[in-house]
């Protein structure tokens, strides 16, 4: 491997049993508790085997946890910002013991590794909320992640791996660290600079990373994250294909791609971090820090979660300890007046500058706008329009959610109907009670019950979505960080629209001509919704809508104006 830069921590832990062992492991591991991993498990797992989490040798135990948590460190005093951790469930948890070992399988059942239990507990997760990423609110994915998704109870100990995850797409491009140490020493790279991103790359992308590259004399890794990024990003297939045709845009000989199947967090400076230390151990020397770097975007009241150089300043302030140079870059905008990108601050009076944001970009994909060739190149946009067409080719969801009662499902067969007179895609309506009796029929109205059955509509309406077709979906939903998962599911595959029909609960009352109300009051059904259990209502629906004043005809008519206007329906 290349002897250049040495990994964190001084060793890459490379957590593979040898061949001849693998499959006396998987026999003794038959026996085993077996815990399925999560989507985000998966990608940890992965970079824990294969040394780019070096130098953790497993999920983090709880002293571990907390001395990162608290102070970026891990006990032996070694610079980790980020919390790895197995979460699991109280109903696993509790029939586990510290020594025992566990069997972790993806999806399909395959055993890739073992763990030997260290510590098992129920951590703080607004402590560790506001410890790793400031803040404890929702609005920031991670936080959301900690709060809505993961399970409660943490499993910490060492891991032995049995087996590589599995990947089918783009295996020429899928390296471990030893494996671009490998190449680096062969092509004779002695410096590198990692580009890390989540996004495609265009024209200002291109600038960054070549001036980068020839200010530090260094040979240039693309390296981008193809695990789990920031709901609502271009999916990886998408940008896999835009970096292969930027490769040929660069000097020859210069430049790879490879792939990293890293869960990101969007955790601000503390991630910016956490990025050099994996180029680290991928044997790069060098790190492009940019503009707001892993940053998510608003919290809950429209401000930034982190300073737009927060990163590059923690990175600077532990330089000689990460022992990995920062590249800091500017935000890049085009000078018309010189026919080239430039970094803002070398900005001047007589500059013309132009720059398009990626709000801007979506905005002309989706409503099929020129895309300038000095934003990108028309190889890189014609891939892009291949899986983003205009929104009105694309699928969609109709989302309402309200009270029993509330009118959800009158209005949603009347939009049905006018859809479907209009014609260009299939319609397809998910009602509340259609949906119980059909895919849900074995659930009841615990709040488990409600949010897997909510998961199940938006699980169905996201394959008719990416299909090209129109998903009407009438359930109560009551739970704000379900509805969030289902939007979360469907936007990156199409459009979602979430309708609040927000009839008040007296008239709703009034309405009930079966009597459940009556019946909830009186104490005779547990878990109504309204009466014995919350309805949260939403902040940001695209419409609301109250039926006191208005006829579900004229209400389908004001969601058809809606859809027009967002660029849905022509």
């Amino acid at each position: 491997m290349g002897a250049f830069k040495e990994p964190h921590g001084g060793e890459l832990k490379e957590l593979y049993l040898p061949a001849d062992q693998v499959e006396a492991a998987k026999e003794a591991a038959g026996d085993y508790a077996s815990w399925d991993l999560t989507e985000r498990q998966l990608c940890d797992i992965e970079l824990l085997l294969n040394g780019a989490f070096s130098p953790l040798e497993g999920f983090l135990n709880k002293d571990d946890y907390d001395s990162v948590v608290e102070t970026m460190r891990l006990q032996s005093g070694v610079l980790w910002p980020m919390p790895i951790t197995l979460d699991v469930t109280e109903e696993f948890a509790k029939d586990l013991a510290t020594g025992d070992h566990i069997a972790l399988r993806d999806l399909e059942g395959v055993i890739l590794a073992t763990l030997e239990i260290g510590d098992i507990w129920t951590p703080d997760l607004d402590a560790e909320a506001a410890g790793v990423y400031g803040t404890t609110d929702a609005a920031h994915p991670a936080v959301n992640y900690l709060k809505h998704i993961g399970n409660p109870v943490y499993v910490g100990g060492r891991l032995t791996g049995i087996e590589a995850p599995t990947h089918y797409d783009f295996k020429h491009l899928r390296d471990s660290p030893g494996e671009v140490r490998d190449r680096f020493e062969k092509l004779g790279w002695r410096k590198v600079v990692a580009f890390q991103t989540r996004n495609p790359m265009h024209r200002a992308h291109q600038e960054l990373t070549l001036r980068a590259a020839r200010d530090v004399e260094a040979n240039l890794l693309i390296h981008p994250v193809v695990g789990m990024t920031k709901p609502g990003d271009v999916d990886h297939f998408t940008r896999v294909r835009c970096y292969e045709q930027l490769l040929n845009r660069y000097p020859e000989q210069t430049t790879m791609l490879s792939l990293l199947p890293l869960a990101m967090r969007m955790g601000g400076p503390r991630e910016a971090m956490w990025h050099a230390i994996i180029r680290k151990n991928y044997g790069c020397t060098h790190l492009i820090v940019g503009r707001d770097h892993a940053g998510p975007g608003k919290d809950s009241k429209g401000e930034d979660f982190y300073g737009p150089y927060d990163a590059q300043d923690l990175l600077t302030e532990h330089a000689e300890e990460l022992d990995i140079s920062m590249v800091p870059f500017q935000l890049m905008v085009y000078a018309e007046n010189r026919a080239q990108y430039i970094p803002i601050d070398e900005k001047t009076d007589d500059d013309q500058v132009l720059n398009i944001s990626g709000t801007e970009l979506r905005r002309r994909l989706q409503e099929g706008l020129e895309i300038p060739e000095w934003f990108s190149f028309p190889d890189v946009v014609a891939e892009l329009r291949r899986t983003h067409p205009p929104r009105h080719k694309q699928g969609f969801t109709v989302f309402f959610t309200g009270l029993s009662g509330s009118g959800k499902s009158t209005i949603a067969n009347a939009l049905m109907v006018k859809l479907m007179e209009m014609g260009g895609r299939p319609v397809s309506l998910l009602d509340g009670d259609i949906v119980r009796k059909n895919l849900s029929s074995e659930l009841g109205f615990s709040k488990e019950h409600r949010d897997l059955n909510i998961r199940r509509i938006g699980y169905v309406a996201s394959e008719i979505t990416k299909n090209g077709g129109i998903a009407i979906c009438a359930p109560i939903a009551p739970y704000a960080s379900t509805r969030r998962a289902v939007r979360e599911n469907i936007a990156p595959v199409g459009g979602f629209i979430e309708i609040h029909v927000a009839t008040p609960l007296e008239v709703c009352e009034q309405r009930d001509r079966k009597g459940l109300y009556a019946l909830a009051r009186a104490g005779k059904i547990k878990e109504f919704t309204g009466i014995s259990d919350p309805y949260e209502v939403p902040e940001n629906a695209e419409m609301v809508i109250d039926t006191v004043d208005i006829t579900p005809d004229l209400a389908a008519h004001r969601i058809l104006v809606k859809l027009e206007a967002m660029g849905f329906i022509r």
